[in-house]
């Protein structure tokens, strides 16, 4: 298949793998310790255990799990809010298919579905933009969530909505950003990285230069990287390649999807319509300074949080999931004491293991655990 197969060609890989093994060699740390890498996207991760390339890669090449599944991160107080708004009468809640699993405090919004909310999948905002068109006697509520790969269509959603006057539309706004994210993960006192495969997705929105200062102040290595086998190798070949040169630098493997500035109407929207928050809570993480967006106060009559009231709970993380220490790298999933047995795809207790790009979700769903994970040598703390 054109635009597929030559991503996934095995002789390309043979011969990155051999570049990798000959870099390895020359880095020094390697005599001493793995070299910790992480992939901030989860759909990083899920390609990583899809087609085994954690099993492919010298044993010196280890792969740390970032954060990059909005779903996964999704605090339990916020989807309790989404669940109270679905159960009024007059509301039509929609969202993406995954969030519908996710578990608040008793209960998922499929579950609320099950006892008579009305809750409605949709593929995009403007699915739920249509709703409102045809049912005007209803409000129709979209469960927005992601990081700026999804925040443009929320945007521009909102602004047709209020292009057509349409009075009935609001969202629950749930979406995060990035660069905050990664800062925080890096002043992290018990993380220890060695670099990055930067997030393809959010990159061919915001571009590559939001980055620099991973490489310029950290002084840690980043390489933008595309989702296919062949990306994810050459990303890390380059990531290494630059730790072996004694460099640190943005860099970028994704050039066919990601420019250098982003994409400047798709920002352009999100600026219009959205602004900082002073924090934002994640799941397994805690609260990270300006790390979500709330709807500007010029688009209050869109905004579900201002137009309903909601129960605004703080629920802990469950205290048997480890889901924290596994995004900071300090344990892998299999080694959190509820993996596989409370806490498994059909009923996920801990966040990692709600999404299928939750990296807890990709060890269960690929059955592969491996012995040094069950029995670690080292750890990156």
């Amino acid at each position: 298949m054109k635009f597929v197969d030559e991503f996934r060609d095995p002789q390309k890989a043979r011969i990155l793998l051999q570049e990798i093994e000959g870099l390895v060699k020359r880095i020094p740390v390697c005599r001493d310790r793995p070299i910790w890498i992480m992939e901030v996207c989860g759909g990083h991760t899920h390609t990583i255990f899809r087609y085994g390339l954690n099993k492919m890669l010298p044993k010196e090449v280890e792969f740390i799990h970032g954060p990059g599944c909005p779903v996964c991160v999704l605090p339990r107080g916020r989807v309790d809010d989404c669940i109270a708004l679905a159960e009024r009468d007059e509301v039509i809640m929609t969202t993406f298919g995954d969030a519908m699993r996710v578990t608040g405090l008793k209960k998922n919004l499929l579950q609320a579905k099950a006892e008579g909310a009305d809750v409605r999948m949709v593929y995009s905002p403007l699915d739920a933009l249509n709703l409102a068109r045809l049912n005007p006697e209803r409000e129709v509520v979209f469960f927005g969530l992601g990081f700026e790969t999804t925040m443009p269509s929320t945007a521009l959603t909102l602004l047709q909505a209020r292009e057509e006057g349409i009075n009935n539309f609001s969202i629950f706004c749930n979406h995060i950003t990035i660069i905050p994210t990664i800062k925080a993960i890096l002043d992290s006192p018990d993380l220890q990285l060695d670099g990055f495969l930067g997030p393809g997705h959010v990159s061919m929105v915001i571009g590559t230069k939001p980055y620099s200062f991973i490489a310029e102040y950290y002084r840690k290595p980043i390489t933008i990287a595309g989702f296919e086998p062949l990306d994810i190798l050459q990303s890390v070949w380059m990531v290494l390649k630059q730790l072996a040169e004694g460099r640190c630098e943005v860099e970028n493997q994704y050039t066919r999807i990601v420019p250098p500035d982003g994409n400047m109407q798709a920002l352009q929207a999100i600026q219009e319509v959205f602004e900082l928050r002073e924090f934002f809570e994640w799941r397994g993480l805690g609260s990270i300074d300006h790390s979500g967006v709330r709807v500007r106060e010029e688009f209050s009559a869109f905004d579900a949080e201002r137009k309903f009231p909601l129960p605004n709970l703080k629920i802990a993380d469950p205290t048997s999931c480890q889901c924290g220490e596994v995004l900071k790298g300090v344990i892998k999933p299999s080694q959190c004491k509820v993996f596989g047995t409370t806490c498994t795809p059909q009923n996920p207790l801990g966040a990692l293991m709600v999404s299928t790009e939750g990296a807890c979700a990709a060890y269960y769903n690929y059955g592969w655990i491996p012995e040094e994970d069950l029995h670690p040598a080292k750890s990156p703390v």
